[in-house]
């Protein structure tokens, strides 16, 4: 080829030479090409990133609008699809998450998760034969999957397919014998279809295998309830109650089973239980409703049939029953009022106008009472009265739904059908974020550009070096916080523009102080909207301009923990970098010795580290320098706990709640549950 080119005529030499130029033209564009869309992609994977970590702390909003920038840039990547789905998921835009998923898996149709989001999001709008198709789909590609094939089955439940649940069940059962939960469900599919006998070979088996599981007691005690067999079925109660202490349906049907025992002060203590759980429940307000007036506690059985006619302005039957109490404690007026409404509707209700004739001739109302005591004797007369008043008795009850006849109005209620609470498998859940538990520790004490309250303090956190800084700065105050706020739309906008305006000022700004302060700033707003990597840099540089910068090392020190806690959910060993965090709040309380918060933080860095002696101290320090510090008290319980100190453990969580931290008092509960 060179050969060729030297040959050419001396005429030539400027079309070579400009062949030339178009070559070096084409191969930098194509070298600028490339260069741009690897940035582009690292831009891309960096906004995916930044997203999964506010999802990570349920920041579900600012997570969709990194996943929104993410599908700009790359539109054919399914992954900002998927996770966008997963936020709208949790923001409860079923529908949404339904098309994202759709979105994906036109773009990966083989990854399991997204069958399964799909399949969840399907099932909230009851969509369940498209759910089983996510889920065969799924199977397709993990056969031996057990959540998925757990859930197909939910699915054929509630679409009433039951001859196609029992088999995929006996599939099921075979390959997982041990699998209570099948068997659970096995029980459950037969009492749709009336089989008791089967039911209860089924519920039994799974209590053989899981003998802990309170649903599989609860489920056990309502044939037990259907079968009137009330001492088995309180045995069983007390099993799903002592494994499930916090479902008030539980307490409603042993207060059943106690009643028809005639252990009405039992039964009245479980109708208590279940309204402190659930202050609304309709069963538990009418039934108790109906105790207080058989042990005579008038007044609060009113209390009880007006809540219940609150929910249901029209249920005669309570209206007739707080008319009789009124009627009882000299509310006469109010008696008739109830009972006239009830008589309305029915008029041939003998009992409600023996009981209004009674009214009207105590207020001297006699052509009133005459009235009503003539329609009782022409029905007498017909003997199509029997002129006996039923009483409350055992074994007296009514469907919820049975209200067309009143002469049942004091018979205790029941559910008209026993709602099963499906558990969907959702396993995706614990790879996006796993972070929930009963006896969570409380976070890290951060600063933000948001003036929140503590949940145990009404004053704002206050800190001198903060203080100092704010003079200083002539910015957007800084403030401390332990509860980061969640930010809206409209909030993380005003965030990415502040941090354009900082970015400019930092570009422009020749004095090294400013920029220092103006680069913590930034960090902030950038740990406001969960770009933690870039905070941690500008924290570095921050440091590198003035080392004594001790906001610096503990905002350095909080991003660096909650990147921490994202890789480490991802199955990332961070042991290294805790230790960097441990550093850089050491150094700020090399800084600021007198900082409660600084050693608040080090405790919690200490407990990720197991490190559980050099947590207490700490704690124990913080608690010196502030004795208000609740969080303190908490997390110094929640060690003593750890180290089997249950006495001590609840000492610290009671004065955590007595600060106001009412989270404390559930822990104790279990504590004290497992002493």
């Amino acid at each position: 080829m060179m050969s060729k080119m030297i040959s050419l005529k001396t005429g030539d030499n400027q079309r070579v030479y400009s062949f030339h130029r178009v070559y070096i033209l084409i191969v930098f564009l194509i070298s600028q090409f490339s260069f741009l869309t690897s940035f582009a992609q690292f831009r891309t994977d960096q906004l995916i990133t930044m997203g999964r970590l506010a999802l990570y702390y349920e920041d579900y909003v600012l997570s969709i609008q990194y996943f929104n920038q993410a599908i700009s840039s790359k539109p054919y990547l399914y992954e900002p699809w998927f996770y966008r789905g997963v936020a709208k998921y949790y923001l409860d835009d079923f529908a949404g998450a339904e098309h994202d998923c759709t979105e994906a898996l036109q773009r990966n149709p083989y990854v399991v998760s997204i069958y399964e989001l799909r399949g969840l999001t399907r099932i909230q709008q009851r969509k369940f034969s498209d759910a089983v198709g996510d889920y065969s789909r799924a199977l397709k590609y993990e056969p031996m999957n057990q959540g998925l094939w757990h859930n197909r089955v939910l699915c054929h439940i509630n679409d009433s397919n039951y001859t196609q649940a029992l088999a995929e069940l006996d599939t099921m059962l075979t390959r997982w014998s041990g699998y209570a939960k099948g068997y659970m469900m096995q029980a459950e599919v037969y009492l749709l279809q009336k089989d008791t006998t089967q039911a209860v070979k089924s519920l039994d088996k799974s209590l053989d295998i899981d003998p802990y599981d309170g649903n599989t007691w609860a489920a056990r005690s309502i044939i037990s309830l259907s079968r009137q067999k009330w001492k088995e079925a309180e045995k069983q109660l007390d099993k799903a109650t002592h494994l499930l202490p916090k479902h008030a349906g539980n307490y409603i049907n042993r207060a059943l089973a106690r009643y028809n025992q005639n252990n009405l002060r039992g039964a009245m203590a479980d109708y208590d239980t279940a309204l402190d759980l659930d202050p609304n429940n309709f069963l538990g307000h009418y039934n108790r409703g109906l105790l207080r007036a058989q042990v005579g506690d008038d007044n609060r059985g009113i209390e009880d049939f007006d809540f219940v006619l609150r929910l249901e302005p029209d249920n005669l039957m309570a209206l007739f029953n707080r008319g009789l109490l009124r009627d009882q404690t000299g509310n006469v007026r109010g008696a008739i009022e109830d009972y006239s409404k009830v008589i309305e509707q029915y008029p041939n209700f003998w009992t409600g106008l023996q009981y209004r004739a009674r009214c009207y001739r105590r207020l001297g109302m006699t052509r009133q009472a005459e009235a009503d005591e003539f329609r009782i004797l022409k029905a007498q007369l017909d003997k199509r009265y029997n002129g006996k008043q039923p009483r409350l008795t055992k074994r007296q009850m009514r469907k919820r739904s049975d209200d067309d006849d009143p002469e049942k109005y004091n018979q205790l209620v029941v559910a008209d059908k026993e709602e099963v609470e499906h558990e969907y498998k959702n396993s995706y859940r614990g790879r996006v974020q796993n972070r929930k538990a009963d006896m969570a520790y409380m976070p890290m004490y951060e600063l933000s550009f948001e003036e929140t309250r503590s949940e145990v303090k009404t004053a704002q956190l206050f800190d001198r070096q903060v203080e100092a800084f704010n003079q200083v700065s002539g910015d957007r105050p800084l403030y401390v916080t332990a509860t980061p706020v969640q930010l809206t739309e409209g909030k993380s906008k005003f965030y990415f523009a502040y941090l354009d305006t900082l970015s400019y000022h930092i570009d422009t700004t020749k004095e090294l102080p400013v920029v220092g302060r103006q680069l913590l700033l930034r960090a902030v707003a950038f740990s406001a909207i969960q770009n933690f990597d870039r905070a941690i840099d500008d924290l570095g540089t921050c440091l590198q301009i003035d080392s004594t910068q001790m906001l610096a090392f503990w905002q350095r020190a909080v991003c660096q923990s909650k990147v921490n806690d994202f890789q480490s959910a991802q199955g990332t060993n961070v042991d290294m970098k805790r230790a960097n965090v441990l550093s850089d709040l050491s150094d700020a309380i090399r800084l600021s010795p007198q900082n409660a918060y600084l050693y608040y933080n080090r405790g919690n860095i200490h407990v990720q580290r197991k490190d559980y002696d050099r947590a207490m101290e700490d704690y124990n320090r913080a608690i010196e320098l502030d004795p208000d510090l609740a969080e303190a008290y908490y997390n110094r319980g929640l060690v003593h706990a750890e180290k089997k100190h249950t006495e001590a453990a609840i000492a610290d969580l009671s004065k955590a709640g007595e600060s106001g931290l009412f989270t404390a008092y559930s822990v104790i509960k279990q504590l004290s549950g497992s002493h």
